[in-house]
């Protein structure tokens, strides 16, 4: 993913925001985690946004062998996807993203921030296509990611995994 103002200033906002979920026990801690994986991903998850980006986090993932190599559906057990450390990666990294700039916005007295495409996918969803360039409200954004940890939030962005999009500032 390409972050437009991914600056020692956003990453500040990120942490902040990453340490408030911690406070309230509401950071998202993925099923597909293994024991070492729930055990270390809060401090690989600040190291990222700290220093790296969403990429470095999941070669972390993968590479101190993070993650389940099955899981449980309905009535059967099936292959973790071998994706599944970059998707949790570029989400979450993503959804702090959006966090931090959203107050970076709100400090600034911005309004609202703009939908924009941060990866290019080869087979974009029309849902995703049909919001970049939109404009939302920065406040009314964080409220809604800092009440939806692992679930679709309630404005759609980010719209999914791997869906490609995140926001800037306008």
């Amino acid at each position: 993913m390409s972050y437009e103002h991914l600056d020692a200033r956003t990453r500040q906002s990120m942490q902040k925001e990453v340490d408030l979920d911690i406070s309230r026990g509401a950071l998202y801690i993925s099923s597909r985690l293994n024991p070492q994986g729930i055990e270390k991903y809060p401090s690989l998850l600040k190291e990222a946004i700290q220093s790296h980006e969403d990429a470095w986090l999941a070669d972390e993932l993968r590479h101190i062998n993070c993650m389940n190599t099955t899981e449980k559906r309905k009535s059967s057990t099936v292959r973790v996807p071998i994706t599944a450390p970059e998707t949790l990666a570029e989400g979450e990294f993503n959804r702090f993203y959006i966090r931090g700039l959203c107050m970076r916005a709100m400090e600034d007295d911005i309004a609202e921030v703009v939908v924009c495409r941060g990866k290019q996918v080869s087979q974009p969803r029309p849902e995703s296509e049909a919001m970049i360039g939109k404009q939302i409200s920065a406040k009314i954004l964080l409220e809604d990611l800092r009440k939806s940890q692992g679930v679709e939030p309630a404005l759609g962005l980010p719209p999914g995994p791997n869906s490609g999009l995140t926001v800037r500032l306008p």
